[in-house]
């Protein structure tokens, strides 16, 4: 096929993403979803939006294991440390004498030194997912999934605007 210069249409070469070197990793202490008061546990993730031609936007939020609310979100243009320690510092000045338990899975923001320094300032206990697996952060991925099928999916952004409204 390189010689002759064709191409699969079917299976087009995924692009390859640069691993890095977690700065810090958490064991992963958060299997059990159930949380028996406000501010005891969190999940936290962050996933894309797209809008307009091929424009990418970031959503990074953070749930509360109680009831399911949404503790802090923040939508930006990137997926990058700022994005997540906004939402972060958004989630603990709410918090009075709780010092919940945050689980995220192994991103290389969850595992930055920034993000460490973080936790500890708030005196929370940090938990991630081990590696690969998915439902170990079951409760943010299914936040994220109904949003998408039940918001997102549903209407076409042109803007960021219109997406940061919607």
């Amino acid at each position: 096929m390189k010689v002759a210069r064709l191409r699969s249409v079917i299976r087009v070469k995924k692009k390859r993403y640069k691993r890095s070197t977690p700065q810090h990793v958490a064991e992963n202490i958060n299997r059990e979803f159930a949380a028996e008061k406000p501010n005891e546990k969190w999940v936290t993730d962050v996933t894309e939006l797209k809008y307009g031609q091929s424009k990418k936007a970031y959503l990074s939020a953070i749930r509360d294991l109680y009831d399911g609310s949404i503790i802090s979100y923040v939508l930006g243009h990137s997926n990058n440390n700022q994005l997540v320690f906004k939402t972060l510092d958004q989630a603990t000045v709410l918090l009075k004498e709780e010092h919940p338990l945050i689980h995220s899975d192994r991103g290389f923001q969850y595992t930055s030194i920034g993000f460490k320094r973080k936790i500890d300032a708030a005196e929370m206990t940090q938990s991630m997912s081990r590696v690969g697996r998915c439902i170990d952060n079951g409760p943010m991925e299914s936040f994220f999934g109904t949003l998408k099928c039940e918001k997102y999916y549903l209407h076409k952004y042109k803007t960021y605007e219109e997406l940061t409204t919607a």
